[in-house]
């Protein structure tokens, strides 16, 4: 069935609250973009950050009740904001196809591939994990993720346990399961993002050895690689957390860096960490290290 959109561009307070109003009055969904040049890179653990200005994007079925309470809405709204809304009918589509059409299966380093369910490489070597975006959208197709993935499918895994800190859709725990680990601990502040690695992980065959936990749920101990994709300002004030979640002679990888970040974090594990030269990708890098052995 076709839909209709209603857009408009306000400041943030404002567009959380007309946000509100739209879902009372039955928008079928709201969501907000960047309506300007205001990327949001920093949020802090457990923050959901929001543009100063924000473009929202309201959806209504399209028939005839739906089109007189938007055009009624559409009225009101042009009283309230600096530039009046838009409206567009939108054709239906398989979001699914559409989706398919673009992503394809993708190879990390040497074995590891991720492909959407139902396709697979044409090679007989390949670790392959089935993905399709999901509550926790995270293919391996950031640079900071197919970061990880490439290290991943050069480590040495075989019967290790791993942390992945800021899980996500579990695609780094998932792999490196795939890759020879024993078992996966999966961390994220988005009971979502737990909720889509799970999901995941069954989809993967590998929901047995993976354990999912909020941060202020997981069990003390620590494991031979932590993995933490997630931004620079969280990775610094997760840095005695991580770096004790290692063990002696354990792995880090760190990613979700811009290049000109890269000093700043390292700098807050280098007293632990003996680090690796800092590899890039486009403007992101990639920060891994070994913890010490204990004398």
């Amino acid at each position: 069935m076709p839909w209709l959109q209603l857009r408009f561009d306000a400041p943030r307070e404002q567009a959380e609250r007309l946000a509100i109003e739209l879902e009372e009055a039955g928008a079928l969904s709201v969501t907000f973009g960047d309506a300007g040049d205001d990327p949001q890179l920093e949020p802090g653990p457990g923050e959901t950050p929001l543009w100063s200005e924000v473009t929202t994007t309201a959806l209504f079925e399209d028939d005839a009740a739906s089109s007189a309470l938007v055009a009624a809405l559409c009225r009101d709204l042009g009283t309230r904001l600096a530039h009046a809304p838009s409206v567009e009918r939108l054709e239906d589509q398989v979001w699914e196809r559409v989706w398919l059409d673009t992503f394809k299966p993708t190879r990390f380093g040497q074995r590891l591939w991720v492909c959407p369910h139902g396709q697979s490489p044409e090679t007989d070597d390949a670790v392959i994990i089935a993905l399709d975006p999901g509550l926790a959208f995270g293919t391996g197709h950031h640079a900071t993720t197919a970061l990880c993935l490439e290290w991943l499918d050069g480590a040495d895994l075989a019967g290790k346990t791993v942390l992945d800190y800021g899980c996500g859709s579990g695609i780094l725990a998932i792999a490196a399961l795939k890759l020879g680990a024993a078992r996966a601990i999966a961390v994220d502040h988005d009971t979502q993002a737990l909720e889509a690695t799970r999901d995941n992980a069954a989809a993967n065959g590998v929901a047995e050895r993976i354990e999912c936990y909020l941060p202020d749920e997981q069990p003390e101990g620590q494991v031979d690689t932590v993995l933490a994709n997630i931004l620079a300002g969280p990775l610094v004030e997760l840095a005695p957390r991580l770096i004790a979640a290692v063990r002696d002679g354990g792995e880090l990888v760190l990613s979700g860096v811009l290049a000109e970040q890269a000093e700043t974090v390292r700098a807050a594990y280098a007293g632990a960490i003996a680090l690796d030269p800092t590899c890039q990708r486009e403007d992101w890098v990639r920060i891994s290290g070994r913890r010490a052995t204990a004398p």
